[in-house]
């Protein structure tokens, strides 16, 4: 499966760039994301994924057994209010 990955702040820093197309195995997890994501761009990258959050289908998710659906935005933690 063909994933966009979206990435924001921190997140786009840690990966050096703002948006990639990834090729997943079918069934692809959060969980396996996360793992591709943290050996591609190392310890920058896992800083924003302990602390950050992924919007899957326009909603939070941290579940990392979530199946991915075609895009995936990587938010760092945000501040303000």
């Amino acid at each position: 499966m063909d994933v966009t990955v979206r990435y924001f702040a921190a997140a786009a820093e840690a990966a050096g760039r703002d948006e990639e197309e990834l090729s997943l195995e079918n069934g692809a997890t959060l969980g396996s994301l996360r793992s591709l994501l943290a050996a591609r761009y190392g310890e920058p990258m896992a800083a924003v994924m302990r602390t950050g959050s992924f919007l899957i289908d326009k909603v939070v998710r941290r579940d990392n057994s979530f199946p991915l659906t075609a895009r995936v935005d990587v938010l760092p933690p945000f501040a303000g209010g």
